[in-house]
């Protein structure tokens, strides 16, 4: 970086720095590189040592030479450090950024252990499952709201962004998404806001890109994708539509078919129109992780079945109704109306390059904007 003589960098300055390498760039579209790097809140560092942290992460990582940025963010409760840097060098060439997240990993496990950090898998270890409903009246909700996606993005199979959406609500979670252009192009993305125990929305809504790739609507869609395959080849419809039937046998009362599934770890969420008749049925299975639109499990689970089984429709629902094979599979013999279908964690050191999907292609254009707008609790080290 260019450095003033008095040391106080200001926004015309570090934007030299910057603007050669921009006006050099062949054809690389989106040219800058932003990464947070996230020690855990027990970890006590000096400013100095986050220096060298973002020095040390920068140079193995092949940024060493380029000009970059770094600040501190402390107005949460983990102490973390923001670099802004550029995927290109001097000459306009892009850096090679293969396996990028994987060397990534590789770099932070090393300086873990260099400065005696709580390693990652560590932390993920103790925090795990089952997660925290996102409570806004705490504060730093973006933090709450990162805590729950990530590791729902990760963990969780689901085959489609309304089965996704579905999860999220179970932690007040609320996901939008959205299309548009920018500059004449076409783009797509995802927005994330926290819900209240209704299920409203409150407070402002977050880009996806603001809490990285695996969140993004690419990467779910990928996910939604390997889901498939996953739920197909371990055959993991088999336990969830054994014990949803046992529970629809014993009982044709919500409220304790319901606590019937609790009891097995399966969450089942339920749509309703204003007269009360349920028009979806989602169930989520957290001892396998994975999550089914009712009528995916097949007709017998469809929404117009249970809306039917609440309402005493169909009263001689009994044992025979469903016969279980030794393979644990379902054979529906018999159901009401089963014709009708239903309607439609975070490591130490995260790698947090923006969801493409959305706007970063402006990424370039708004580097002014961002730094001159620094927020309460940013200083420079």
């Amino acid at each position: 970086m260019i450095e003033p003589k008095d040391g106080n960098f200001d926004i015309p300055t570090c934007l030299q720095s910057f603007e050669n390498y921009l006006l050099s760039n062949r054809r690389t579209e989106k040219p800058v590189i932003h990464i947070s790097l996230n020690p855990d809140p027990k970890d006590q560092l000096s400013d100095e040592q986050l220096s060298a942290i973002a020095q040390t992460y920068m140079q193995k990582m092949g940024y060493g030479d380029q000009p970059f940025i770094v600040y501190l963010h402390e107005d949460i409760e983990r102490r973390h450090i923001h670099i802004v840097s550029l995927r290109v060098d001097e000459t306009g060439k892009k850096i090679d950024h293969n396996f990028e997240r994987r060397r990534s990993m590789a770099v932070c496990r090393e300086l873990e252990h260099k400065y005696g950090l709580v390693p990652a898998e560590k932390k993920r270890q103790k925090e795990g499952l089952p997660l925290k409903k996102v409570d806004y009246k705490k504060g730093d909700v973006k933090n709450q709201i990162a805590n729950v996606i990530r590791s729902i993005a990760t963990e969780y199979l689901f085959l489609s962004l309304k089965e996704y959406k579905a999860l999220l609500s179970i932690y007040n979670v609320g996901m939008e998404e959205i299309r548009g252009k920018i500059n004449g192009k076409e783009y797509k993305g995802l927005i994330y806001s926290a819900l209240n125990d209704k299920g409203e929305k409150v407070g402002n809504p977050f880009k996806s890109s603001l809490f990285g790739k695996s969140v993004g609507i690419e990467e779910l869609e990928k996910r939604i994708e390997q889901s498939a395959k996953t739920i197909k080849n371990k055959n993991l419809k088999a336990r969830s539509k054994q014990l949803i039937a046992a529970a629809m046998r014993s009982t044709n009362n919500r409220s304790k078919f319901e606590k019937a599934l609790e009891k097995q770890r399966i969450s089942v969420l339920f749509r309703t129109h204003e007269q009360g008749r349920i028009y979806g049925a989602t169930f989520i299975d957290h001892e396998q992780k994975v999550v089914f639109n009712g009528s995916r499990l097949g007709k017998e689970f469809a929404a117009n079945v249970f809306n039917d089984l609440f309402n005493a429709k169909c009263p001689n629902r009994d044992l025979q109704d469903y016969k279980i094979t030794a393979k644990t599979e379902l054979e529906p013999v018999q159901s009401c109306n089963q014709d009708n279908q239903a309607s439609g964690i975070a490591g130490i050191f995260d790698l947090f390059t923006p969801d493409t999907s959305i706007s970063d292609e402006i990424e370039e254009q708004s580097l002014a904007r961002r730094m001159k707008k620094r927020r309460k609790g940013q200083r420079k080290i």
